[in-house]
Formats: C-alpha cells, structure tokens, sequence
C-alpha cells in the first residue's frame, strides 16, 4: 500500500462525525500495515523510537497469517511496562473490545498458557473467537450484571484493559464497576484516549463529558488528603495507588488497604532547628 492511509479502520469505520473530528486535529491516521514497515510516514519513520515493544511487537509484526490486530505502535512498549510481570503466571485478565480477534492470540501468546484470559464485546460476531485463545462473551462494557457474570466466571480479574468503545461515558460506567473488583496489586489499563477529546465519543478540550476530565479528577483523589474538595470518583480513590498517562494510554494501579502517608525526618540538623527524629501522619 502507498500514499497515505485513511482515518483508523476498525476505530473511525462507519463514523463520518469521529472522522471529521480526527481530521481537524494532527491525529495522525492509520493504520499502517505491515507491508509498508519500510515507508516513511508523513516525513518520519513509520516506527518511532518509542522504545522496545519486545515479544509483543514481534508478535504484532509476524501475524501475517492470523487473525487480524490493530495496534497503535507506541502501545507495545507501554503494555510490556506493566503487564510483563504477570507473564508465565495464572493472572486472571480481560480486554475490553475483542474487535477482529487478533489481540487475544496476542495476549495469549505473551502471557502464557496458565493465563485465564477472557474478551468482551457487543458484536455477535465476536463468538466465532471463543475459544481459540480465550473466552469470549457477548454482551457491553456498561452493563453491571454483565460484567458481574464474566468476572465471576473468571474467579476474579487482575488486569482489564478497555479497548471498548471509547465512549467517554461507556469508560466510566466499566471503570466505576470493575475497579473496586480489580485484585489487589491489579492494574487496569485505558487505550485510545486520544477519542476523548472529539466530539463523537462524548469528549472535547476541557469538557466535563470527556474521560479525560475523569482523569485529572481521579489526580485530585489520588491527593485527596491534601485538600477539601472531596473524592470525585470515591469507587476508585480509596485503592487508587498510583496512575500513569501516556499518549492514549491511561493506566490505573491498584493497593488495597493503603495506610494514610507518612514522612519522617531522620538525622542531626546542624542548623539546631530539628534535633528529635519526627514522624507526622497526613490526615
């Protein structure tokens, strides 16, 4: 394929009013397949130096032949940031959007197979991957009694990602819900964030609407004890350990039973105002 691309097939598909907001902005468009590794794009390298996207980019990159996957590039070195530590082991894990069935081969294949990995999605289409590399079950991302039954057919969920339908309020309701069910030292992982500034997915510059508003209000909970404001979004705040932005890609860490912080002063102050090692709990 040469020339430049369309608008994200699979992600702006069918949607002229997310297209036109896409296109208003320096988005850049996609996708790229694999066929053009050796184009330059848009006067730069397809493949920006974002990092080593390790086994799973090699992955992505070799999937000729399976079933079809549509990643962001710049994703694979985030993902292998905080999920490599659940490879070989029984992690317990969900994505969001099953879409053409490739990531779940992918997820497979990184995680290993004592994984329990399960999809969601509201195509009935989606049923032909049940059970090539996970389960997949049919139903959406803001239906709580839906979302109750798969993680409870699950055993319980250390890692979602939501690469759903990017709706600014569909994000929210899964958040809301799943969050306080994630394990103990999970982590829960928001793709395509980039969504939540057009229109079409609930989102804009400085709107309320927008997920991204969530998130610098889910920063006012994680210091909650430092201002009297109140807790936003108090499903997640109280076990909300720490959280990460990268371009597109939210992610959420987990801890349960967080002590209130501390700080302590430890030594001899040679200016004579502190001399007794102190300790001061935050309220």
């Amino acid at each position: 394929m040469t020339g430049t691309p369309s608008i994200s097939e699979g992600f702006l598909d069918d949607k002229p009013e997310a297209a036109a907001d896409a296109a208003a902005t320096e988005v850049p468009q996609g996708p790229i397949f694999a066929s053009d590794v050796n184009h330059d794009y848009k006067g730069a390298p397809l493949l920006a130096p974002y990092g080593d996207g390790g086994d799973l980019e090699a992955f992505f990159w070799a999937n000729h032949d399976g079933d079809l996957i549509h990643k962001w590039h710049h994703y694979f070195p985030v993902y292998d940031r905080y999920l490599s530590r659940y490879r070989g082991t029984p992690v317990r894990f969900l994505e969001i959007g099953v879409f053409r069935g490739g990531s779940l081969a992918m997820w497979r294949d990184y995680l290993g197979p004592d994984a329990t990995i399960f999809g969601i999605d509201i195509d009935e289409r989606c049923a032909v991957f049940d059970g090539d590399h996970a389960q997949v079950r049919l139903g959406s991302q803001d239906d709580p009694a839906f979302l109750d039954r798969v993680i409870e057919e699950m055993g319980g969920v250390d890692v979602i990602i939501d690469d759903g339908s990017h709706m600014s309020s569909h994000i929210r309701a899964s958040l809301t819900h799943l969050f306080p069910k994630l394990s103990d030292e999970g982590t829960y992982l928001i793709e395509d964030t980039h969504a939540n500034y057009w229109g079409y997915y609930e989102g804009g510059h400085n709107t309320a609407s927008s997920f991204i508003s969530d998130v610098k209000d889910l920063i006012d909970d994680l210091h909650r004890r430092y201002h009297t404001a109140g807790t936003r979004h108090p499903g997640v705040a109280p076990d909300l350990y720490g959280m990460h932005v990268h371009d597109s890609v939210v992610v959420l860490e987990k801890r349960t039973r967080l002590e209130p912080p501390r700080s302590s002063m430890v030594g001899i102050d040679r200016f004579g105002q502190f001399n007794v090692e102190t300790s001061a709990e935050a309220g």
